[in-house]
């Protein structure tokens, strides 16, 4: 007779959850907020190739970095969903799946950034344009990139919503959180659909209206280890 092996506890993925949202925030902080700002000059296609040559390293640790993201990603959707099965199962599934489907988009668009890095070796075969061209296209990855995680994070919208009202209906994980996650999720549908509807667009509601998803990490680091066991 074959040994069972014992399914992770709520408590544990909990942590597992808390631990993977914390280390992708300072990731994608890193990458997002710290190197493409500083290296992207929108506009001007032959100084931002400039910039990124000068710090290739520094853009190959962003590419990285959101490749951490990406893992981390697959690892919180999981967890999530052990964490939030016993509410109901159906629904923590589809919530998990939204997630994925989001780190699958930002996956494929990762891809131009590594285009990026192609246009601008220097390779033989590259002769054929000339230097402005190849900086157009670059812009262009760049553009692609960011348009293509706006798609992904439509899918990770309807993640949060649904992980908030998830939240909501338990009886083990504060109801305020819920309202908060389901506020943040919606926040990021409005910004990522007028991003796409309206090219002029800027603002950044997500901004403002974003906090729930840092309590719910606080909630996870400092009161997930604490959920009881639960029978399902």
């Amino acid at each position: 007779m074959k040994n069972r092996i014992a399914d992770i506890s709520q408590r544990k993925a909990a942590m597992v959850a808390g631990f993977g949202l914390l280390l992708m925030t300072v990731f994608a902080l890193f990458a997002d907020f710290f190197v493409l700002p500083g290296l992207i000059v929108p506009g001007d296609a032959t100084e931002t190739a400039n910039n990124i040559m000068a710090a290739e390293g520094l853009f190959r640790m962003a590419i990285c970095s959101f490749l951490i993201v990406i893992i981390l990603d697959v690892l919180v959707a999981w967890a999530f969903y052990v964490l939030l099965k016993p509410v109901n199962k159906s629904l923590s599934l589809l919530m998990a799946w939204f997630r994925l489907v989001y780190a699958v988009i930002l996956a494929f668009s990762l891809v131009f950034l590594v285009i990026v890095l192609l246009l601008l070796s220097g390779a033989d075969y590259l002769t054929v344009f000339e230097t402005d061209q190849l900086h157009a296209q670059v812009m262009l990855s760049l553009n692609v990139f960011s348009d293509g995680w706006a798609i992904g994070l439509v899918f990770f919208g309807l993640h949060l919503a649904l992980l908030g009202y998830l939240v909501f209906k338990s009886d083990y994980i504060p109801g305020i959180l819920g309202v908060l996650l389901v506020v943040a999720g919606l926040s990021y549908l409005i910004d990522n659909f007028a991003i796409l509807l309206l090219p002029d667009y800027d603002a950044t509601i997500y901004l403002v209206t974003g906090w729930g998803e840092l309590l719910f990490v606080f909630w996870l680091l400092f009161k997930g280890g604490k959920i009881p066991d639960m029978n399902y």
